[in-house]
C-alpha cells in the first residue's frame, strides 16, 4: 500500500527488480495485491510518483520461525508443568520475531505481548462471550452447590454408580447427552460430575479426559450442533469453484463424511472401553492408583481452581433436593437449544442451527440457568439474596485462573496467525500428492496445525477451502470423477475435521483442553500429560486402520469395527486395573 499520492496519479513500485504500478484513488492510496516473491533476508521497496519517492525495507523470516512460538510454549509447558510462563515465553518470542531479533526488538515484542495481543484477545467479542459464559456457568454451579442441590444429585447418582467403573460410565453418558456445543458440554459435565467422581475416588485427570473426549468429538459429528453450521458453510464455500460438485448440497457431503471421521468416533468408543473395563496405562494408571488411595487431586504443578472452599460447600442443614440442581441445568440445556433456534433463520432445523449465533445463545442460556438457580434458592428460602450472590461469586471466581490461561492461548493463536504458521505448513507439503495419501496427509496436516495453534476451528477454516479443491484435482488426474464414488473426497473432508480435533486434543494451548481442566478442577499440564498417550493411541489406530484403508475403498464401518477391536485388545493387553494395583 502506498499513501499520500495525488488522486489519479500513476505510482510505480520497484520490488526486488520488478516494477509494478497502480493509479491512486481519491484518498491518495494505491494498493497492489497478490505479489509473490522468492527472496531471503530483506527486500527494498521503492515507490515513486512525479518527483517524490518513498522507500521501506521488508523483513523476510524463514518459514520455520513461524512455528517456534507454539513449539517453545509446548516444550516449556511440558518441561515446567506450568502453562502460564510457557505461553508468555512463546508469545514473547513470536512478538519479537515480528519486530526484530535485537535488544530493542525484544523489548518491543515484550511490550506488544501484553499491550497488543492479550488486549486484542480480550477485546474480541466472541472471546468475551466465552469468558462471560464460563463465569456464569461457574456461578450457577456455585449456587446449586451451596443450596444443596448438587449434594442431592451426588447422592442419587452415587446410589446407582457405586463403583469407579459405574461413575466413569455415568460421566460418559452425561457427555453424550449434552451435544449442542463443546463449551457447554465441557463446563456442565465437568462441574456437575466432579463431586461424584471425587466421592468414587476417580482422579481429576480421568474426569478431565472423559470430559474432553466426549465434547468436541461428539459435537463435530452430531447432526445438529453449533459446529455443524460452521463446518457445512466451509464445505459449501469450497464447492463453489468446482462445477462438477456444485449441485451436491454441502450438508450431504458432510453426512457422507461422518463414517470417515474415525478419530472422533473411536475416541468416544475408547472412553467407554476405558470406563467399562476399568483398565488404564501409563500416567493415567498412576493417577488412578493415587486416587484410589484417597488423593484424587494431583499435587504437582498448578491445580485449576475448582469449585472448592467453605463458601462453595453445601450450606449446613439445607434440604437436599435434586430439583435445585436439575432444574437450572435443564434450563441451561433447553435455553441453549431455544436460543440457537431464536438466533438462527431458515426453513429447516439444520439451516436455523447453522445460521445461529452460538455465542449469544451460550450467554442467554448460562444467564437463564444462573437466574433459575438463584430464583429457586431464594424462593425456597434456602439461601438469602446475600448468600446467593456470595455463592455465585465463589463459583465465578473459581474460573478466573483458567480464563487467564485461555486468554493467553487465544493470544498465541493470533501470534501464529500473524507469522503465517499455517501457510508455511501448507506450503511445505505442496499439492503433488498420490491419490491414496491425500486423506492421510490432510489428517496429519490438520493435526499438526491444530496442535501448534491450539484451535480446531481455525484449522478447519484454513484447510477446508484448500482440501476440497486439492482432493478433486487429484481425483480428476486419476480419473475418479464418478459422482457415485467420492470416498476420497468424503475422507478428506472428514480428515480435516478429525485431524483438527485430534491436534486440539493433544495441544496444551487448546481452548477446549484448558476448559476441560477448568471444569474438572484438574492441573492443566497433568491433564495434557495423562490424556496425550490415549489420544495418540486412538489417532494412530484411526490413521492405520481407518484413514489408510478408507482411501483404498474399504468400508468405513469395517474400519470402525476393526479399530474398536484393536483398541480393546491394546487396553486388555497393556492396561491394568487401579484397584488391582493397590
Amino acid at each position: 500500500m502506498v499513501t499520500g499520492a495525488t488522486a489519479g496519479e500513476v505510482v510505480s513500485v520497484s520490488v526486488a527488480g520488478d516494477t509494478l504500478s497502480g493509479t491512486a484513488g481519491a484518498d491518495g492510496r494505491v494498493v497492489i495485491t497478490d505479489v509473490l516473491l522468492a527472496a531471503s533476508g530483506s527486500i527494498d521497496i521503492v515507490a515513486s510518483a512525479g518527483g517524490d519517492s518513498a522507500a521501506t525495507t521488508l523483513r523476510i523470516l524463514p518459514g520455520w520461525i513461524s512455528l517456534m512460538p507454539a513449539f517453545l510454549a509446548i516444550a516449556v509447558a511440558l518441561a515446567l508443568r506450568n502453562v502460564v510462563p510457557a505461553l508468555l515465553l512463546g508469545l514473547w518470542l513470536g512478538a519479537t520475531a515480528l519486530q526484530s531479533f535485537s535488544p530493542l526488538g525484544a523489548l518491543q515484542g515484550l511490550m506488544n505481548t501484553f499491550a497488543v495481543y492479550i488486549v486484542n484477545a480480550l477485546a474480541n467479542p466472541d472471546h468475551a462471550a466465552i469468558i462471560a459464559f464460563s463465569m456464569m456457568i461457574g456461578g450457577m454451579v456455585g449456587i446449586i452447590t451451596r443450596n444443596g442441590g448438587m449434594g442431592s444429585v451426588v447422592r442419587k447418582i452415587v446410589s446407582r454408580a457405586r463403583t469407579a467403573i459405574g461413575g466413569q460410565v455415568a460421566v460418559w453418558l452425561m457427555g453424550l447427552m449434552i451435544f449442542f456445543d463443546d463449551y457447554a458440554n465441557t463446563l456442565v459435565v465437568g462441574n456437575t460430575a466432579r463431586p461424584i467422581t471425587d466421592h468414587l475416588k476417580i482422579s481429576r485427570e480421568k474426569l478431565a479426559y472423559i470430559v474432553d473426549s466426549t465434547a468436541a468429538p461428539v459435537v463435530c459429528i452430531a447432526l445438529i450442533t453449533t459446529w455443524i453450521g460452521y463446518e457445512v458453510s466451509l464445505i459449501d464455500d469450497a464447492l463453489q469453484g468446482i462445477n462438477e460438485l456444485s449441485g451436491i448440497p454441502a450438508y450431504t457431503i458432510f453426512l457422507y463424511s461422518i463414517p470417515y471421521s474415525f478419530y472422533p468416533i473411536l475416541a468416544v468408543l475408547f472412553v467407554l472401553l476405558v470406563a467399562v473395563t476399568g483398565r488404564d496405562f501409563g500416567a493415567m494408571h498412576a493417577a488412578e492408583v493415587r486416587a484410589r488411595q484417597g488423593q484424587v487431586v494431583p499435587t504437582v504443578g498448578e491445580t485449576m481452581p475448582a469449585l472448592e472452599g467453605d463458601s462453595l460447600e453445601a450450606k449446613p442443614n439445607v434440604p437436599l433436593r435434586a430439583a435445585n440442581a436439575f432444574v437450572p441445568i435443564l434450563v441451561l440445556i433447553a435455553g441453549l437449544g431455544i436460543s440457537l433456534y431464536i438466533t438462527g433463520e431458515g426453513d429447516t432445523i439444520t439451516d436455523i442451527i447453522g445460521s445461529s449465533d452460538p455465542y449469544k445463545a451460550m450467554m442467554w442460556a448460562s444467564f437463564a440457568g444462573a437466574l433459575a438457580a438463584a430464583g429457586m434458592s431464594i424462593g425456597q428460602r434456602i439461601l438469602s439474596a446475600h448468600e446467593t450472590v456470595d455463592a455465585w461469586y465463589g463459583g465465578a471466581r473459581a474460573t478466573l485462573f483458567g480464563m487467564i490461561v485461555l486468554i493467553l492461548a487465544w493470544s498465541m493463536s493470533d501470534i501464529t496467525n500473524d507469522l503465517n504458521a499455517k501457510g508455511y505448513l501448507i506450503s511445505v507439503l505442496g499439492d503433488a500428492l498420490p491419490l491414496v495419501l491425500v486423506p492421510t496427509v490432510v489428517f496429519l496436516l490438520a493435526s499438526v496445525t491444530a496442535f501448534a495453534t491450539g484451535t480446531s476451528w481455525g484449522t478447519m477454516g484454513i484447510l477446508m477451502p484448500l482440501v476440497i479443491p486439492l482432493s478433486w484435482a487429484v481425483m480428476s488426474v486419476n480419473g475418479m470423477t464418478d459422482l457415485t464414488d467420492l470416498h476420497i473426497l468424503y475422507s478428506a473432508v472428514a480428515c480435516t475435521l478429525a485431524g483438527a480435533v485430534w491436534g486440539d486434543h493433544c495441544s496444551p494451548i487448546s481452548d477446549t483442553t484448558v476448559l476441560s481442566s477448568i471444569a474438572s478442577g484438574c492441573d492443566h499440564i497433568e491433564h495434557v500429560r495423562t490424556q496425550m498417550p490415549y489420544a495418540l493411541l486412538v489417532g494412530a489406530v484411526a490413521i492405520l486402520f481407518g484413514t489408510v484403508p478408507g482411501a483404498y475403498g474399504v468400508s468405513p464401518w469395517i474400519s470402525i469395527l476393526l479399530g474398536g477391536a484393536i483398541l480393546f485388545g491394546v487396553l486388555r493387553f497393556f492396561g491394568r486395573n487401579a484397584d488391582d494395583s493397590l
